[in-house]
């Protein structure tokens, strides 16, 4: 084979650390286009970003250019970066160091989509903490609970 293609959807889950500042609503679309062109320039596809005020979601087309980890660290650094720009708000703003990164099959892109659209209503009925542990729990991740949430 001469070619190396391929097409593989992530959903990409990271939230802002503990003694961070936490991300208006009003700068939230802004912020969520920025990430995008982030992703953009390294090669990829972003499909829906979106969140509330103390974490995001992403679900993208990830280049075959590009390691996952390399990715979100390019999302996180740039995207902190530019938003303490925005506002002295933002003075104090970090991402936390860790991330969650899933696969995301063709059979599941719209279902994904449509959940990481309605975050804002998602998240009346459930925690961030909550639904993560259950993203690690549907994927079979193993984890340490004493460690998930440090920054």
């Amino acid at each position: 084979m001469s070619q190396s293609l391929s097409k593989l959807y992530v959903h990409l889950v990271f939230h802002i650390k503990i003694t961070s500042v936490e991300i208006r609503e009003t700068d939230q679309k802004k912020l969520y286009a920025y990430m995008g062109s982030v992703i953009k320039s390294n090669e990829s596809i972003p499909i829906v970003i979106n969140g509330i005020e103390d974490h995001v979601h992403v679900l993208c087309v990830m280049s075959k250019n590009i390691a996952l980890s390399k990715l979100v660290e390019e999302i996180k650094r740039h995207s902190s970066r530019w938003i303490k720009d925005v506002d002295k708000h933002y003075k104090t703003f970090a991402w936390q160091g860790g991330y969650g990164g899933f696969s995301v099959s063709q059979s599941l892109h719209d279902k994904t989509k449509r959940y990481i659209e309605n975050q804002k209503e998602h998240h009346k009925k459930m925690t961030f903490q909550d639904e993560y542990i259950m993203f690690l729990k549907e994927y079979g991740i193993g984890y340490d609970e004493r460690y998930v949430w440090n920054d």
